[in-house]
């Protein structure tokens, strides 16, 4: 028996490769960055001391990397398991939104305080499972895009939840944002003083749960086999459409829990802030996750600690090292492209091959 079978898609023959290839990128990626900040005036060195110190040089460090890692791993997943269906469902965006709409919702009723939190993961899932079923109804039935689909009800999702954190949900004391999740409600904090809260574990159990699904049932395997060649998966009696569609269902109700945990147990806000701020940006980046893990359940948890890392040392680059917050943004996104860069042209490889 192959070791890539035992072990869950990990081809022992090629893993030194890829660990080589990111260890590669990596140092690329510091490399060019290094080069535009010398660029601009500013001590590389410095800027990168201060961005590894923050993010990893204390309690409170790794605290803050852990918990921006948080819904990158969920969000991440999401894409990973549309990719693995053989469909690019860039659409976890949106179902954050609508998830962290129905965590507010739920916290807007008058439910017995050990309610609270069952209601906000109930409602704010169901909504994004909801949302990610449009577009695989319209991939599975009719053909219809899912990057384009996903694209338009990312858009959509969001000025609906803008609109209700605007008229609808608002708090009247502070109406830049909406009511906050009571405590009752809420997610432990697990390090006082920082931002790390339990959704950490709840990421790390679901993401290995992910991996025991998809290489260990058979609904994991007809999704995959549904990517490898959908052909001769229909020959084996695998039902394509039913296959798509579970694809979404799943990647909807990982988003969902991003999303919710997001606003259930991030502090200090509790609640969606203005322009979704937030929340913007937390499918976008784990899609960037699942390419710098090659779609992997289990890579996906060092890549989204890496990137964690990337985004909370900004604050020290900032600080300590006077970097513009405009030249740190670069620096991050310049070392995330990269990293991403060979798993995306891997994933378009196979797709034009299988095509």
């Amino acid at each position: 028996m192959r070791a890539s079978s035992i072990l869950g898609g990990i081809d022992l023959s090629k893993l030194e490769n890829d660990v080589m290839e990111v260890v590669f990128a990596v140092l690329a990626g510091f490399a060019i960055s290094g080069l535009l900040m010398a660029t601009g005036g500013f001590d590389p060195i410095k800027a990168y001391v201060s961005l590894f110190k923050s993010a990893i040089g204390d309690l409170y460090g790794v605290s803050t990397t852990l918990s921006y890692a948080t819904p990158l791993m969920l969000t991440g997943l999401a894409f990973a398991v549309s990719v693995r269906a053989g469909v690019f469902n860039i659409g976890a965006e949106g179902q954050v939104y609508m998830a962290a709409l129905g965590a507010v919702i739920a916290a807007s009723l008058t439910l017995p305080a050990g309610l609270y939190l069952v209601a906000e993961f109930f409602l704010g899932v169901s909504l994004a499972i909801m949302w990610s079923s449009l577009a695989g109804i319209l991939k599975s039935q009719r053909g219809v895009n899912e990057v384009v689909s996903t694209i338009m009800l990312n858009w959509i999702g969001f000025w609906i939840v803008e609109y209700a954190r605007t008229y609808v949900y608002f708090d009247p004391t502070e109406p830049q944002r909406t009511i906050k999740i009571p405590e009752q409600g809420r997610l432990p904090v697990l390090v006082p003083g920082t931002e790390l809260y339990a959704g950490v574990i709840i990421s790390l159990i679901i993401t290995v749960a992910v991996y025991a699904v998809m290489w260990h049932t058979a609904i994991g395997y007809e999704i995959r086999a549904t990517g490898l060649n959908p052909t001769a998966a229909r020959y084996g009696g695998v039902k394509i459409k039913k296959s798509l569609l579970y694809s979404f269902i799943i990647s909807g109700s990982l988003a969902g829990l991003a999303g919710v945990m997001e606003v259930a147990g991030r502090p200090p806000h509790y609640a969606i802030t203005t322009g979704l701020s937030n929340l913007v940006g937390l499918g976008f980046d784990g899609l960037a996750v699942s390419l710098i893990a090659r779609n992997h359940p289990l890579a996906i948890i060092p890549a989204a600690i890496f990137v964690g890392a990337l985004v909370a040392g900004s604050r020290g680059m900032q600080i300590e090292s006077g970097v513009p917050l405009e030249m740190v943004k670069a620096v991050q996104g310049i070392i995330i492209i990269i990293l991403a860069v060979p798993g995306l042209v891997r994933m378009l490889r196979e797709w034009r091959e299988k095509k």
